[in-house]
C-alpha cells in the first residue's frame, strides 16, 4: 500500500517538474544575425557543487556533443575563434516536497447518519534532486553574456547509458530551440 502512494508522490512530481517552462534571456540589443561561429570558453562544462560523484568526463563529453549539434543546427559553426564563447553548467541540488496522504473516510449524510473509517493523513517529505543545464553564449569581442538558456529535470535514481545520453541531449534541445531569440 505504502509503496503504490510512493509511486503516485513520485508521479505527482515527474508532472511538476514536466510543466516547467525552459528559461532564457538575452540581450536585445545585439544583433545575433552576425554571430555565424563559435568556439567554446575554458572549461567548457561547470559543475555545481564541484562534486567528483557527478564531475564525469564523459558527461562533459555528451554534454559538448549536444550543444554541438544543436549550435550546428541552427548555422552556427565550430571555429577556432567563433563570434560566440559558449560555458554550460551542470547544476545538481536536492529538492524536497511535502506529500499528504489522506486514508480513511466517512460516508453517508446528516440525515441518515454517517458510516465507515475515521479518516486521517499522514504526510510525508520526498527527497529527490535536480540536474539544471545552463548554457551561455558571449560575444568574443566584448566578453559580454549575450545569451542564456536554462532547463531543469528530476534525476533517476537508476539511470542507465542511453538514458542519460537521451536526457542530455533533450534538454540541451529544448533550451537551444530559443536560440536565436525572435
Amino acid at each position: 500500500m505504502f509503496r503504490r502512494f510512493a509511486l503516485l508522490a513520485v508521479a505527482a512530481l515527474l508532472s511538476a517538474c514536466a510543466a516547467n517552462q525552459v528559461n532564457h534571456d538575452f540581450d536585445a540589443s545585439r544583433d545575433f544575425t552576425a554571430y555565424r561561429s563559435w568556439s567554446w570558453k575554458e572549461p567548457a562544462l561547470q559543475y555545481r557543487p564541484d562534486d567528483p560523484r557527478i564531475k564525469s568526463d564523459l558527461t562533459e563529453q555528451r554534454v559538448r556533443q549536444s550543444v554541438a549539434d544543436q549550435l550546428d543546427q541552427r548555422g552556427l559553426r565550430p571555429a577556432a575563434k567563433g563570434d560566440l564563447n559558449v560555458q554550460t553548467y551542470l547544476i545538481v541540488e536536492e529538492r524536497q516536497q511535502q506529500v499528504t496522504t489522506n486514508y480513511g473516510g466517512g460516508w453517508g449524510n446528516p440525515w441518515n447518519g454517517y458510516w465507515g473509517a475515521p479518516m486521517y493523513n499522514e504526510t510525508r517529505n520526498v527527497s529527490y534532486k535536480v540536474a539544471t543545464i545552463q548554457i551561455d553564449l558571449l560575444d568574443s569581442k566584448d566578453g559580454k553574456l549575450v545569451w542564456r538558456g536554462s532547463d531543469e529535470q528530476m534525476l533517476s535514481r537508476t539511470p542507465n547509458l542511453s538514458d542519460r545520453s537521451n536526457a542530455i541531449r533533450e534538454t540541451v534541445a529544448r533550451i537551444l530551440a530559443n536560440y536565436p531569440p525572435r
